[in-house]
């Protein structure tokens, strides 16, 4: 529960950050938003939690 907080934190500031630079407008930030919601209702939304959890562990064992 930590990381996918964690991950959708860095994710939102990452796009309002896009958003007010400019980077991105409101149609396709909408689009992005819509697509990932209807995404997480898809058959592929196990799939996608592994693999992002294997990404977080991976980052959480590199010792600096």
């Amino acid at each position: 529960m930590a990381i996918s907080l964690s991950v959708v934190l860095l994710l939102a500031i990452i796009l309002v950050m896009l958003f007010r630079g400019g980077s991105l407008k409101a149609g396709p930030a909408l689009v992005a938003v819509l697509f990932g919601f209807f995404l997480a209702s898809t058959g592929m939304a196990p799939s996608i939690n592994r693999f992002m959890n294997s990404v977080a562990e991976t980052i959480n064992s590199i010792s600096f």
